[in-house]
């Protein structure tokens, strides 16, 4: 692992010319361009914030702030799996062709779609702006949050890479597993209105306690629970590590499988 962080190092200039490239071809063709990455989250906040206070109504604090933020760590962590997934395939010309650490291929698509979370952000503050809402001092702590968002992410992409070199299928998969995952996660409603029960084997998930965290930071002005954050912390270390090593061992021959 040490040997991983010194290289990703040393090879951080064609860490940057693949993340920056990713960037500007997601939006090459588009007449809009960046400005979708504004676009899109407000368009479907407008969306899921009129079926959720006019037909279904729910009664969460400052719901559209909450609503936005769960659409954003959503989008990212979507976003960035769903990249990181074909990522190996997509650059399998370079591959062949060109001798670097495969992993760079794989955290370049989760780079990406941090920058453009990063873009969605600015588009939440000019919301907050237009709902005159001022974050409380905790939600200073959110960037922590992200970083472990990234982490998880990158962790995940490691295995559905390797997983999509084998098994194309995966890709399908997995956008049925992202569908399921939208409505299992509180992006649109709290986990309060479930059962301890239930509650409990949604909280399995990381991005549960990630998204948890976040709300707490920027609506509740006080620090998430002890447990939630070791939980936080301590899986998505485990699957970044487990993901490392799953790509690791596969990655010595995913050149002559692509």
């Amino acid at each position: 692992m040490p040997n991983f962080f010194a290289d990703l190092w040393s090879q951080r200039s064609l860490l940057s010319l693949i993340t920056i490239n990713d960037v500007k071809v997601r939006y090459k063709n588009s007449v809009l361009g960046f400005f979708w990455t504004f676009l899109e989250p407000i368009l479907m906040l407008a969306v899921l914030y009129f079926v959720f206070t006019t037909i279904m109504r729910s009664e969460i604090e400052n719901y559209p702030v909450y609503l936005f933020i769960g659409l954003i760590i959503w989008y990212m962590f979507s976003r960035a799996t769903t990249m990181g997934l074909s990522s190996l395939v997509a650059k399998a010309d370079i591959l062949q062709k060109i001798y670097f650490r495969r992993e760079i291929v794989v955290i370049a698509a989760s780079l990406t779609s941090f920058i453009m979370m990063g873009f969605e952000f600015g588009a939440f503050g000019f919301y907050l702006g237009i709902l005159q809402y001022v974050p409380p001092p905790t939600a200073l702590l959110l960037p922590l949050v992200v970083v472990d968002l990234l982490i998880l992410c990158i962790g995940i992409s490691f295995i559905l890479s390797i997983l999509n070199v084998y098994f194309r299928d995966i890709q399908f998969v997995w956008q049925v597993v992202l569908q399921a995952g939208f409505f299992l996660s509180p992006i649109l409603y709290s986990l309060e209105m479930f059962p301890e029960s239930v509650r409990a084997i949604l909280q399995i998930n990381p991005l549960v306690s990630i998204l948890d965290s976040a709300h707490v930071l920027v609506l509740d002005n006080k620090l998430p629970p002890t447990n939630t954050v070791l939980y936080m912390v301590v899986s998505t270390g485990v699957i970044f590590v487990v993901g490392y090593c799953v790509f690791r061992y596969k990655s010595r021959r995913v050149v002559e499988a692509l």
